[in-house]
């Protein structure tokens, strides 16, 4: 991977909701950022044993990612 890509973690509840998401934009809730990302981007999602998963993408479409959410939910 290279020093532009990004690693966005992310954790959910026993019940299936999102409790935590790195580079989540402060207007959304962590099941709000990772709606938005996973209807855009779910080629860049794995998911991981014990309620775990991740997104891996280049910096610069977490930039236009978090730039596009802002307007999605004002």
């Amino acid at each position: 991977m290279s020093d532009d890509s990004v690693i966005i973690h992310l954790r959910f509840a026993p019940n299936g909701t999102v409790v935590e998401i790195s580079e989540r934009p402060t207007d959304l809730t962590p099941q709000q950022w990772f709606n938005f990302l996973y209807t855009r981007c779910v080629k860049s999602y794995q998911a991981f044993a014990g309620g775990r998963g991740v997104f891996r993408l280049p910096r610069a479409t977490v930039d236009a990612l978090k730039a596009e959410a802002a307007p999605a939910v004002a």
